[in-house]
């Protein structure tokens, strides 16, 4: 059931919020962590896209392909190719993060898979490349019968919320435990990094909570005025 209000502003507070954590991963990953690198001797810098990649990916760009449907006014055909190639970009750039992950830890002697922060991540990469097999199978190409598509459509949105908030809440994750070896490794505890780190987590989280709202408030009339296609 859609809030009776409109979708608009909560977009709008939307790339906001989107726009402002991807400067401050940057300018963490950047400033205070060394730079980034996709070979380096300094196997840190390696490690250092994922974060930026898994937030651009997964969170941002996944964040703006579920609210595509409600913050852009055009004809239904064409918000599904933004939808899709949106979430396509989305898990293109977690896949590479994971790998970036998997290649610090590799070069550096580092065990895989051995935190929660890791498990649910595999776990929602698996499933929002499932989510967006099924989607274009049958909303895209080569596309299910009416039917299918009608009674997809609810379980469609469900499920992508649910790896979404997954995504969030596994970011949230994945800042607490770099900043926890940050802090066990002698940075300050209440210093500047750490106030970023832990301010960025707080803008990402508050990011989920606006697309949450955005999904769930009324669109705006599309081209054809057609509001009968409420999937994400």
């Amino acid at each position: 059931m859609a809030l009776k209000v409109p979708a608009l502003p909560f977009t709008f507070v939307v790339h906001t919020l989107g726009i402002v954590a991807l400067v401050l991963v940057l300018v963490w990953n950047i400033h205070f962590r060394g730079g980034l690198a996709w070979e380096a001797t300094n196997k840190n810098l390696i490690f250092n896209l994922h974060p930026v990649l898994m937030l651009l990916g997964l969170i941002f760009l996944g964040g703006e392909a579920i609210i595509s449907y409600k913050a852009l006014p055009f004809r239904k055909e064409v918000k599904k190719v933004i939808h899709l190639v949106l979430h396509a970009l989305a898990l293109g750039l977690g896949i590479i993060g994971i790998y970036l992950a998997f290649k610090n830890h590799n070069e550096s002697g580092i065990a895989n898979l051995y935190s929660l922060h890791s498990w649910i991540g595999i776990g929602v990469i698996c499933l929002y490349g499932i989510q967006w097999i099924y989607g274009f199978v049958t909303f895209f190409y080569p596309g299910g019968s009416p039917a299918l598509r009608s009674e997809s459509i609810p379980w469609h949105v469900a499920f992508g919320i649910t790896v979404y908030l997954l995504a969030v809440g596994n970011a949230s994750l994945g800042f607490l435990e770099k900043l926890t070896f940050l802090e066990n490794s002698g940075i300050d505890k209440f210093g500047t990094e750490a106030f970023l780190v832990n301010f960025t987590a707080i803008i990402t989280v508050l990011f989920g909570v606006f697309v949450i709202l955005s999904v769930l408030s009324e669109a705006p009339p599309s081209v054809e005025d057609d509001n009968s296609y409420s999937a994400i």
